[in-house]
């Protein structure tokens, strides 16, 4: 019984190739929308977890008070506010009225909390 025996010498080793990725206009633009439409699946999928609820919100009682000649935010807010919360008070009334900013003109119609 004879017996082959092959050394390494006679394997062919093949050069490892590297194989170069290059991505034509097209294909940067595949890659980049298909990022995007992850990016925005995943912030769906994110904020689908809401608290918010459909039950409505209890309305604050509110009363329509008209602006004198001299009248400020702080003094009407100062009326209307219980030991010391004009600050809040006055946070209430710009929020409750849309103001921009805390001038008030004469004749001007706020709507404001009922005490």
């Amino acid at each position: 019984m004879s017996t082959l025996t092959l050394s390494p010498a006679f394997h062919p080793v093949r050069p490892v190739r590297r194989v170069e990725l290059r991505l034509t206009h097209r294909g940067r633009l595949v890659v980049f929308v298909a990022s995007l439409l992850a990016a925005f699946a995943i912030g769906i999928m994110v904020s689908a977890g809401s608290v918010a609820s459909s039950d409505s919100g209890t309305p604050v009682p509110t009363q329509v008070v008209t602006v004198g000649t001299g009248d400020t935010l702080w003094g009407i807010a100062a009326d209307l506010a219980e030991d010391g919360e004009v600050r809040d008070m006055m946070v209430r009334i710009e929020r409750l009225n849309a103001l921009e900013t805390p001038a008030l003109a004469a004749g001007q119609r706020l709507v404001v909390p009922i005490k």
